[in-house]
């Protein structure tokens, strides 16, 4: 009889704790959108890996208006071209990936701006399918209740840049000595360039496939600038 009554209040608890840590979590996604994330999992475990090192981590939060307008394009051309057009996946990138990672051992990713902030603030790296659909979830929240905007401010705040950097202000401070606002095309480029591998693609001393990115990104953002969209959520007009 004791061990039929305790299933029922074990279940009890649990849907209880469930219910507790989903509306905790919907909180906090919710104060996000005006509130900035104080530290990510990610920054976490930079941070413990570059413990007992000469390096260390460095993260400076600027808010939007503070972001040069080529850095935001930089970005845009850099990583996800379709940003303002898509709810938050980019399908056909997905599929293409899907079929190049059947016939490759080299993994290609799709993920979009948006996706990559999902898991930069909410998750951990990795591959698994579980960290995968919750991914998923937390791209759709951010997307319903942030807004383009305020993800593009959130990823320039929170990518990595560089071993231990993160967010274009560390990133401009770090190797080009000014502030986030000031950076040219070509500086915004460059930093860029650095997203896929901010490890292996180095800014200072220039890695050849971040000079080569860098030439890539440049043109991509001259023919990007004339989208209405886009020019409407850089300026933040």
């Amino acid at each position: 009889m004791e061990l039929k009554g305790i299933v029922p209040r074990t279940w009890r608890r649990l849907k209880r704790i469930l219910l507790i840590l989903f509306i905790a979590q919907f909180v906090y996604i919710f104060i996000l959108k005006w509130i900035n994330p104080p530290i990510t999992i990610t920054q976490i475990g930079s941070w413990i890996s570059l413990w007992g090192t000469d390096k260390k981590l460095q993260k400076t939060w600027v808010d939007y208006d503070q972001i040069s307008q080529h850095a935001k394009l930089a970005v845009i051309a850099s990583e996800d071209q379709l940003f303002t057009d898509h709810n938050g996946f980019d399908f056909k990138s997905i599929e293409k990936a899907m079929k190049h990672n059947q016939k490759s051992k080299k993994i290609k990713g799709a993920s979009t701006i948006s996706q990559q902030v999902a898991k930069n603030v909410f998750l951990w790296q990795g591959r698994s399918w579980f960290r995968k659909g919750l991914e998923v979830y937390f791209t759709f929240m951010i997307e319903k209740i942030w807004g383009k905007q305020r993800i593009l401010e959130v990823y320039l705040n929170v990518a990595e840049m560089g071993e231990g950097i993160f967010g274009v202000e560390a990133a401009s401070q770090n190797y080009f000595h000014k502030n986030a606002a000031s950076l040219n095309r070509e500086e915004a480029a460059m930093i860029a360039a650095c997203l896929p591998n901010p490890i292996r693609y180095t800014i200072v001393p220039p890695a050849r496939i971040t000079v080569y990115r860098q030439r890539k990104i440049l043109i991509q953002m001259r023919n990007l600038a004339p989208d209405p969209d886009i020019t409407e959520l850089v300026t933040g007009k």
